[in-house]
């Protein structure tokens, strides 16, 4: 009659394994959530790129920017985290609700609420200038436009901010400034980098 020998892991072996997943996981998922972050501002870049060329559109018809969303056919998909002001002032678009009520008054697009709750997501449909002194609207010549985007891509409650212009401009701003300081005609600059701070 043969002996049957059992083969296994001890404790010991096992308490090992654990211990080398959750080191693993101590360094891996601090990275994981800055790079979900980082993506999730690809939002605002593209959109901000789709309203410069709406707006570039827009002046080679009619020799003027606009402040309204809807003259210039801005009018970007649902489920955005960032918030769109193409001016300080008036009505911006709300999505709050699952149909969206269209109108050409309005000069910026809210955050879509409807799909993202909670009180980070609403702080940004007010209207904050940047920290980097840009003001979304047009200059009194109507020759140049600031576009503005903000929202919250991470669990506290600062802001993401970027804008883009129509001209190319020196950024200034302070410390809390974090866009580069020469950023050209049609660039998204990132005001403030709510990933990196």
């Amino acid at each position: 009659m043969k002996k049957l020998v059992q083969k296994g892991f001890t404790l010991i072996e096992l308490m090992i394994v654990v211990a080398i997943i959750g080191i693993l996981a101590a360094i891996a998922i601090p990275n994981f959530i800055k790079f979900q972050a980082r993506s999730k501002q690809s939002e605002a870049k593209a959109n901000l790129k789709a309203v410069f060329t709406a707006q570039k559109a827009f002046f080679q018809e009619k020799d003027r920017f606009s402040t309204l969303t809807g003259e210039v056919g801005f009018e970007p998909e649902r489920n955005n985290r960032y918030a769109y002001f193409l001016t300080g002032t008036g009505v911006i678009e709300g999505r709050t609700t699952s149909v969206i009520t269209q109108a050409t008054t309005y000069t910026g697009i809210a955050v879509d609420t409807f799909k993202y709750t909670g009180a980070s997501f609403a702080a940004a449909n007010t209207y904050a200038d940047t920290v980097c002194t840009q003001k979304a609207g047009l200059n009194a010549a109507s020759t140049v436009f600031i576009a503005i985007a903000q929202g919250n891509v991470d669990a506290d409650d600062l802001l993401d901010q970027w804008s883009i212009s129509s001209a190319s401009r020196t950024i200034s701003g302070g410390a809390n400034c974090t866009a580069d300081t020469n950023n050209p005609s049609g660039e998204p600059a990132n005001d403030q980098n709510d990933v990196n701070l």
